[in-house]
Formats: structure tokens, sequence, C-alpha cells
């Protein structure tokens, strides 16, 4: 399960097996939601409202980040 980023309190990150379309999962504390790269859509959300909108900005932040580690990881596809 690589670990891609830990910012203030949330944990981005992939399991080894994925699946497209690219998406990483976030955690924070015992909430955590799934969120698409590229198109920001939330997939799943067990998060407080203002933690899924930071989460958010977070991954828009790093998108281009996590797609690349994405592509590293499985292999462009």
């Amino acid at each position: 399960m690589p670990t891609l980023l830990r910012k203030e309190g949330f944990i981005f990150f992939f399991y080894a097996n994925e699946h497209e379309p690219k998406h990483i999962h976030v955690r924070k504390g015992d909430e955590f939601a799934k969120i698409e790269l590229g198109t920001l859509r939330v997939v799943r959300n067990y998060m407080k409202l203002n933690d899924i909108k930071r989460a958010l900005e977070i991954v828009q932040e790093y998108n281009d980040e996590f797609e690349r580690r994405w592509d590293e990881w499985f292999g462009a596809r």
C-alpha cells in the first residue's frame, strides 16, 4: 500500500493491486474517501464535509504528482 502523502492529518495512498480509473484513497482518523484523479470525482465518502473539501483541495494541488506515482507503480496504461 504505497503512501503518497501525509499532510494535515490526512494520509493519501493507493493499494498495490488497484484498477482503472486512476484514483486515490484518503484517510483521516477513522474517516476515509476515494477520489478519482484528473476529474476529482468523489467515488466514496465517509468524511465530514470540511474534511472532504480539504482533501479535494490537497488532491487537486498534488494531482500531477499522484498521477505520476500511479503510472510509475502500475505502468502507464
